[in-house]
């Protein structure tokens, strides 16, 4: 199996100093998913949880729904010329009756670390119909529960305390308590890692959970939220301009700038229940468009 990080020399300079040392890194290779021996994409991530990855991946294309649409998942021997396995490429068999993806979903150019959504034919594509609504969830998270995440999660990556180069992704209760974490160098992955454990252990949709994400929300990640069923996206930094509005459309709530007892509600803010909250300008709604 594939090692999670690597040793490296470095020069390390310090002021007037300088030495060379070993350095440790997160480590990052190309995994293929193939579904029935077909090629279906690449992306480049971080060993550990391949099959969470798979799994997750397909959740998010709206592929697989629950556990009984795979029928399994494995390492492909022979992945090279002489026949050795490199645990690098991963194929899933989905079950009798489970349709294959689309080929217009297919990923023809690997997917980066850090965009899950290179690849993709457009915009639309990424729109896919997700099983469970996420409007109807009545889940509440209350800013004291919202404003530990961070810390939680951060406590939780011991990867991370090695290299500093990963991401990760939390899967929480509404009272703050830990149920799933993920790590990888992109915070797609590490998300599909976190699905993809739900999926295989028959917990979608995960109703009444909070996503947490270190870094910024991306569309892809509030698609993958939606597919998923969580029906609460958090993130450290900014999210942007398209998922915000992703998750308007679909009813999640998305947290960004979490830092602390500070943080931006852009979309689903009945689910967050805070003192003194204004009314918004004209009644406005938090995720609508609004003039300059």
């Amino acid at each position: 199996m594939g090692r999670k990080t690597a040793r490296r020399r470095v020069l390390r300079v310090r002021e007037d100093t300088s030495a060379y040392r070993p350095d440790t890194l997160a480590v990052e290779e190309p995994m293929e998913i193939r579904v029935g021996g077909r090629p279906l994409t690449v992306t480049m991530r971080t060993p550990g949880d391949d099959f969470d990855l798979a799994a997750g991946f397909l959740v998010g294309e709206g592929v697989a729904h629950t556990a009984r649409d795979v029928a399994g998942i494995r390492y492909c021997a022979g992945a090279t010329v002489d026949g050795g396995n490199t645990y690098n490429v991963v194929d899933v068999l989905l079950a009798p009756g489970t349709p294959a993806p689309d080929a217009s979903l297919e990923r023809n150019f690997y997917t980066t670390s850090s965009c899950g959504l290179c690849g993709k034919a457009g915009l639309d594509a990424v729109r896919t119909t997700a099983a469970w609504p996420v409007a109807d969830d009545p889940v509440r998270v209350t800013p004291e529960v919202l404003s530990v995440l961070p810390d939680r999660l951060r406590a939780a990556q011991r990867v991370f305390d090695t290299t500093g180069g990963l991401h990760a992704a939390g899967l929480f209760t509404a009272d703050g308590e830990l149920l799933c974490l993920r790590e990888d160098v992109g915070r797609h992955n590490a998300v599909d890692k976190v699905v993809g454990h739900a999926l295989r252990e028959g917990l979608l949709p995960l109703r009444g959970t909070v996503l947490m994400v270190s870094g910024r929300a991306s569309f892809e990640l509030v698609q993958k939220a939606v597919m998923a069923g969580i029906p609460v996206l958090a993130a450290v930094s900014a999210p942007s301009s398209l998922a915000v509005d992703l998750a308007a459309e679909s009813g999640l709530t998305l947290v960004g700038f979490l830092r602390g007892t500070s943080m931006n509600v852009y979309a689903g803010d009945r689910r967050v229940p805070a003192r003194g909250t204004p009314d918004a300008p004209t009644g406005v709604p938090t995720g609508a468009r609004v003039d300059p």
